[in-house]
């Protein structure tokens, strides 16, 4: 299992997978099983956004388990949170907001221990 953060500019954190586009975001969703999936918004002009890897996710049935809007576009964050939780996943948790430092540490602490499958 892999852990997915989606950013164009954002430095990925230690115990996760970077995705810099919403192609390369929904490819990593299809060939892997996601734990966590930690999304921006805006992901440079003219590129598919966050709302883009939501709408893929949901129309493909391949879900994380738990999903975190770290966007600071608000309007952003606020559609893709709403999507989510529109969609009525069973079993997924939708988190509005960046990761809390507990949750980075247990990802980093179960990357070292090497218990996840990075590509």
């Amino acid at each position: 299992m892999i852990n997915v953060y989606l950013d164009d500019v954002r430095p990925c954190p230690a115990g996760f997978v970077a995705a810099r586009t919403a192609e390369e975001c929904l490819l990593l969703l299809r060939e892997y099983e996601v734990g966590i999936l930690s999304l921006d918004y805006e992901l440079g002009y003219g590129q598919p956004s966050g709302f883009a890897v939501v709408a893929g996710l949901i129309a493909a049935g391949t879900h994380p388990r738990e999903v975190y809007v770290h966007s600071s576009s608000m309007m952003g964050r606020a559609q893709m949170v709403k999507g989510l939780r529109d969609a009525g996943i069973a079993g997924l948790i939708v988190h509005d907001g960046p990761m809390p430092p507990a949750v980075l540490e247990a990802a980093a602490s179960a990357n070292a221990k090497g218990k996840d499958e990075s590509p």
